[in-house]
């Protein structure tokens, strides 16, 4: 795979490694539908290409990405399977090669929802996490709603979707929800691309194996809660109470 750069997605290849960056710095990394489809494309081919032994996934500047790009989702809601937002959660989801996330900086909903999906996630010390889904009029999405009680248990994976409330890379860490910490944006990348090469060192079909033995007992569940959130998704999109709390949410974050 050729190293590629697009406005928004920056892509390169370290050796066996690809590290694929978001690049919207100055909207901190939220992400467009065009976004989703470069990451779907990108992780298709990454897994088409025998060079690719592993994939990093970071952003750029101080955030890793605050989630959807609102006035950019409202104008093309997804409306079913095909839509770019779930093409790529499938593509991560079936991705069958390490993932490892560099959380440089803040993360936010579909941002929190898709480390669930990495094996190996490193976080600057201080970054603020959150699933504010519900505070949006909105559901879990990503298969969060079956990973997190899985991973943290139901008290605390309740706390997070019910009250939508911030939390800190520190008590990420703690939780179980990340594997560790570094002290800065540049140290984290660093962290995250040295755990990727060491990945990439070893044996491909036994590190793609342990993987899918890892995933296997959740995979079908997995399948089905991630198509029935994103039923529940859009219709809840289309309700009232999202448009209201949509439009405050994005009326904020211009001001």
């Amino acid at each position: 795979m050729m190293d590629r750069i697009t406005q928004e997605i920056l892509v390169e290849q370290q050796e066996s490694v690809l590290l694929v960056r978001l690049h919207r710095p100055d909207k901190k990394n939220a992400l467009t539908l065009a976004m989703y489809e470069g990451l779907t494309a990108t992780l298709n081919e990454a897994m088409q290409d025998a060079q690719i032994r592993a994939v990093v996934l970071a952003g750029s500047g101080d955030s890793f990405t605050s989630g959807n790009d609102i006035a950019d989702f409202l104008a093309a809601p997804p409306q079913g399977e095909d839509s770019p937002v779930f093409r790529f959660l499938a593509a991560l989801r079936q991705f069958e090669k390490p993932l490892v996330a560099a959380v440089t900086g803040l993360a936010v909903g579909i941002g929190v929802t898709a480390l669930l999906h990495c094996d190996l996630v490193y976080a600057r010390a201080g970054a603020t996490l959150a699933l504010p889904f519900v505070n949006l009029g909105l559901c879990p999405e990503a298969g969060s709603s079956l990973l997190l009680p899985r991973l943290l248990g139901y008290p605390r994976a309740a706390e997070l979707l019910l009250l939508g409330e911030p939390f800190t890379a520190e008590q990420a860490l703690d939780w179980g929800l990340i594997n560790g910490l570094a002290a800065d944006a540049e140290a984290t990348l660093a962290l995250a691309l040295e755990r990727a090469q060491q990945l990439a060192r070893r044996p491909a079909a036994a590190v793609r194996l342990t993987k899918s033995l890892l995933k296997r007992d959740e995979a079908e569940k997995l399948r089905e809660t991630i198509a029935l959130e994103g039923r529940h998704f859009v219709e809840l999109l289309n309700s009232p109470e999202a448009a209201v709390a949509l439009h405050a949410f994005a009326t904020r974050r211009r001001s």
